[in-house]
């Protein structure tokens, strides 16, 4: 069903249907070896959708629709969040909320910090789910999980959101101290890439 679809090839526009200056960054960096051409939505001047999905594929795919039907081309929305065992998967999909109306993270990962307390289980996880939205047919969706611990203070400035306090399986390093290029090779944002350019993308 999939090998049915319309597949991208370079030369395509595609929107990247989100406000979130380093989810750009990272979407555009991992499409670049495909030569397709990234619109991003706020260049665009859409307006950003309400997330009232109650899971991280619902949120993606109320994105990458509106940003498909506004602008007729295809559509890339993603939407992902920090998960604490802790705390029971919160933030979750309020993740970017937690850092408020001035989308400040550093706020956001001092009252994770404060709500996990003394807690012997410092277990974490990020969620990232893609959808793809083409004009004229549903919405795919593909999911991607990273997982590891949350450590306190925060370490690094490379990265966006949660991820100078984030430290995957097996490394020494946060998301905030890893090089891009060595981020790319195991985010959740990576592990989802990889099930949209097999689905999507012609090599």
């Amino acid at each position: 069903m999939l090998k049915q679809r319309k597949r991208l090839a370079a030369g395509d526009k595609l929107v990247v249907a989100s406000h979130n200056p380093g989810k750009v960054r990272e979407i555009e960096e991992l499409l670049a070896p495909f030569g397709v051409k990234t619109l991003a939505a706020s260049a665009l001047g859409l307006p950003e959708p309400e997330e009232t999905g109650d899971t991280f594929e619902a949120n993606a795919r109320l994105k990458a629709v509106a940003a498909a039907e506004a602008s007729g081309y295809p559509a890339l929305a993603d939407d992902s969040g920090f998960c604490v065992a802790a705390l029971g998967g919160a933030p979750g999909i309020y993740s970017a909320r937690w850092a408020g109306p001035e989308k400040d993270f550093a706020v956001a990962m001092e009252r994770l910090n404060a709500e996990m307390g003394d807690a012997a289980d410092r277990t974490a996880w990020f969620v990232c789910a893609l959808a793809v939205a083409i004009p004229g047919e549903p919405p795919l969706t593909f999911r991607g999980e990273v997982w590891g611990e949350a450590v306190w203070p925060p370490k690094g400035s490379f990265g966006f959101g949660y991820d100078p306090m984030f430290r995957p399986g097996g490394h020494s390093l946060t998301f905030g101290e890893l090089s891009p290029i060595a981020k790319h090779a195991m985010s959740h944002r990576a592990h989802a890439f990889r099930l949209f350019v097999d689905a999507f993308l012609k090599r």
